[in-house]
């Protein structure tokens, strides 16, 4: 059995900050969901289209806790459609995206489920999939890596 000791992974406090550069998203609260298998974002008015023979998803966001007027729009290649049962026990059918993500000193690609989160504290859940081999999670404390500054790279 292999071990992975702490001083190789990134501690994250049970909330963060993260970037979706590719969505045009330089700041987002994001909780920290070691109970979700995949990542979800906010969504609202998800419209399927194709693009170049391919599927794609146009949809809103609303970046900001409490402020439903704030709206980003954003577009996105479809990843996949997969039936998704909530911690309410709700299934649904949600489109999913991949997109780099921006946590910490750290970038890279995250799939997310589209889901309206608009009755939710946060407008994104990062779950075990996202984590797993980079991350260890201390639920004591808050915003360990900060808020995402100049782009990577």
């Amino acid at each position: 059995m292999t071990r992975t000791t702490t001083t190789d992974m990134t501690v994250l406090g049970w909330r963060e900050w993260v970037a979706l550069p590719q969505l045009g998203i330089s700041e987002l609260k994001c909780k920290v969901d070691t109970g979700a298998r995949s990542s979800a974002l906010h969504a609202f008015a998800v419209e399927e289209f194709y693009k170049e023979n391919q599927r794609w998803v146009k949809f809103g966001l609303h970046p900001l806790q409490h402020n439903e007027v704030t709206e980003v729009w954003c577009e996105a290649p479809v990843a996949d459609v997969r039936r998704v049962t909530d911690s309410g026990g709700h299934t649904t059918e949600r489109y999913f995206i991949t997109t780099e993500i921006q946590l910490g000193g750290q970038r890279f690609p995250i799939t997310l489920s589209l889901t309206n989160r608009d009755n939710m504290l946060f407008r994104m859940l990062l779950g075990r999939e996202a984590m797993k081999g980079r991350f260890l999670v201390n639920s004591g404390v808050s915003y360990q890596q900060g808020k995402p500054s100049e782009p990577l790279g």
